[in-house]
């Protein structure tokens, strides 16, 4: 009998919780563009925002198991959250590079304290269920990230700045931090909760890295599409800065799409088979965004390729956490590390070699980090494959 989901305020809680760094991150995501031309930067500067995001998500790794003995999981979230928030009113002060950089960067440290502490809260709610739950929250994420870029772009053009656009997250921060507390809703504790010396962790197994170089490349695959695709639209598909900047939306809405069919799909399919599956679907939407020339073709092709690459990360995270021995909170820790790295180096290498031969030639680094990630999710399949069964 297939696992059930069972939805409760708790589940729908982390729902929001992971969907508000998502507005952040979809929000800021397409701003890159418009920022490099406000601070008249080149776009190997502009890059630097990805490496921001990875050092954030380094940092933030490097602290996470201490951190969620010491505060807890429930902590942790709203401590994220408020650095996020932080960030997004702080953007209003960022005139400078350095400025824009560190703001990025307090982002990035507060999602890896959110989103791991909701990826390893729904495994330990949801059990069995825990793929289909994660894809699920990001499904919701990515819906409420689906408006990030339209709001961002709706201010930028109306006269008001993209920085308004980003600063809105504050108040539904606040409206579920006080609907938790009312309900006193708690996200469940690892173990090892509040215990003052650190405890033994064993070595991770070897499925577990095949899972985490996935997660590099499916994270380089998404960050480059979030950051980057705009300046596609206008450079090759002659889009107006504006409507690039709300044309990611296409990206995201098929993001959506595909987690919500992820989410009950998973339940009867093997999440490695299922992770293949949309990594071809990824590489036919990019076909398509990357040979289109007119504006309807290029945004039909990012909504194909979101349709896949709306799966990348809740598949991965889900089998890294499913191979990691009992060890979620350690394993979340880690992917950190491998999601971080990935919105470092590939932005930053995507916008040299942009710098040099141009943003649309420069974007075939995106099937090649699609290939990257099949070729380890055929191996894992492969060495966790259960034995034939003997006649």
């Amino acid at each position: 009998m297939p696992p059930r989901l069972v939805r409760d305020r708790l589940t729908w809680v982390m729902y929001v919780q992971l969907s508000l760094w998502v507005y952040f991150l979809y929000g800021f995501g397409p701003v890159a563009p418009i920022l490099r031309d406000e601070l008249r930067i080149s776009r190997t500067l502009a890059g630097l925002h990805g490496t921001a995001f990875a050092a954030g998500g380094i940092i933030g790794g490097l602290i996470l198991p201490r951190l969620t003995r010491r505060l807890g999981r429930g902590r942790l979230v709203w401590t994220g959250l408020a650095c996020v928030s932080t960030a997004a009113v702080g953007m209003y002060a960022a005139h400078h590079l350095a400025v824009t950089l560190a703001f990025t960067t307090l982002a990035s440290i507060g999602s890896a304290f959110t989103v791991n502490a909701i990826n390893t809260g729904l495994t330990d709610h949801h059990g069995t269920a825990a793929p289909a739950a994660i894809s699920e929250a990001n499904a919701a994420a990515a819906a409420l990230g689906l408006v990030a870029p339209l709001v961002v772009g709706a201010t930028f053009a109306a006269g008001w700045g993209w920085r308004l656009g980003l600063a809105v997250v504050v108040l539904p921060v606040l409206a579920v931090a006080w609907y938790a507390h009312r309900h006193r809703i708690r996200l469940p504790e690892p173990a090892g909760y509040g215990a003052a010396t650190a405890l033994a962790h064993r070595p991770l197994p070897g499925p577990f890295w095949l899972a985490l170089t996935s997660l590099f490349a499916t994270g380089s695959v998404e960050i480059c599409l979030t950051l980057w695709g705009s300046d596609v639209l206008r450079s090759h598909a002659h889009v107006s800065p504006g409507v690039a900047t709300a044309g990611v939306s296409a990206l995201i809405a098929g993001m959506v799409a595909g987690r919500l069919a992820g989410g009950r799909l998973l339940l009867l399919f093997r999440p490695a088979r299922m992770l293949l599956a949309a990594l071809g679907v990824s590489l036919v939407g990019f076909a398509g965004f990357w040979v289109a020339t007119a504006p309807w073709p290029a945004m039909a092709g990012l909504f194909v390729c979101g349709v896949g690459t709306g799966l990348h990360y809740p598949l991965g995270i889900g089998l890294a956490l499913a191979h990691s021995d009992g060890q979620p909170d350690l394993a979340a820790a880690r992917a950190s590390f491998a999601v971080g790295i990935s919105f470092g180096a590939a932005p930053f290498a995507l916008g040299a070699l942009a710098d040099r031969v141009g943003p649309h030639p420069a974007f075939l680094l995106v099937p090649a980090f699609v290939a990257l990630s099949a070729v380890a999710v055929l191996r894992l399949d492969r060495v966790t494959l259960p034995p034939p069964a003997r006649p």
